[in-house]
């Protein structure tokens, strides 16, 4: 049995829609797709994807802002959204809502065990704004303690979505240029270094700050192994898509058993700038 599992932040479900999404959906082996910064109403979503797919989102409450979905192949009757949770617990005001949803598939790996899907859209920050840092890091504080909580009854986890931080040097083209901008503060990095760490009780992070580390696997590092890229985002302003010179900040962070079952991971570049309908590009992954 195989399962796939794509993720991507849409920059707009309305505008992606009329670039060409569409094409794309018909396209990818994806049994799941996970979305990000929807900026849509829920009642839109389900003509937005197209038929084939059954849909939940959680939209902002800061119109035209963010928003996250869940969207499943209706065809295949062991993909259900059976259970979804909006929001993160603990973090209710404008600023954090449409960032976080849940859903909890039933055995879809065959496995006798459920697997919760988790769309994630962080808080992209900014330096010269000193409280967007303060509400990313109220974020990731609570999101660590909710990653814990899932965890813990034996289900599988996994994380997907536009988490705003490059973790390391191989996932941002012009890592020196950017040490000191948000998204690849050392603070926002030990973040990821406590939650991929296993070196012991004790994981020392980039940010100079120590923690536990939880465990968690970046099932597409996992896969493709050490190097440059590849980049999932790029910005707009001149010729970073052709040039490649892009951020890798969107991810699939799963348990280790499920990690373990990861047989592909890709990111769908779009062949060209004209042709793309996001400024993010999906990441796909399957598990057997």
């Amino acid at each position: 049995m195989t399962f796939t599992l794509a993720t991507v932040n849409v920059n707009g479900l309305r505008a992606a829609a009329r670039k060409g999404m569409g094409d794309w959906l018909a396209e990818t082996p994806a049994d799941v797709v996970t979305l990000q910064e929807v900026r849509a109403p829920e009642e839109l979503l389900a003509d937005l994807v197209g038929e084939g797919w059954r849909i939940v989102g959680l939209p902002s409450e800061l119109k035209g802002r963010a928003g996250v979905a869940i969207a499943a192949r209706t065809e295949l009757d062991s993909i259900d959204l059976d259970g979804v949770r909006a929001g993160l617990p603990g973090l209710t005001e404008p600023t954090h809502t449409g960032r976080w949803l849940e859903a909890d598939l039933a055995d879809p790996l065959g496995d006798g065990r459920t697997l919760t899907v988790i769309s994630c859209y962080m808080h992209s920050g900014n330096t010269e704004k000193p409280q967007t840092m303060t509400d990313k890091y109220a974020f990731l504080d609570v999101m660590m303690q909710r990653l814990a909580d899932l965890r813990s009854d034996g289900r599988h986890v996994v994380l997907t979505g536009d988490l705003n931080i490059a973790h390391t040097e191989w996932d941002i083209k012009n890592w020196k240029g950017n040490l000191k901008s948000a998204g690849f503060l050392p603070e926002e990095r030990a973040y990821l270094d406590r939650l991929v760490g296993t070196d012991g009780p004790t994981v020392r992070a980039e940010g100079g700050g120590t923690g536990d580390g939880a465990d968690w696997v970046d099932v597409q590092r996992r896969v493709v192994g050490e190097g440059p890229g590849p980049y999932t985002w790029w910005s707009q302003r001149g010729k970073a898509f052709d040039n490649d010179s892009g951020w890798r900040i969107d991810y699939q962070l799963a348990d280790p058993d499920l990690a373990a079952r990861a047989t592909s991971a890709q990111v769908d570049r779009a062949p060209s700038y004209d042709t793309r309908w996001s400024d993010h590009a999906p990441l796909v992954i399957s598990f057997s």
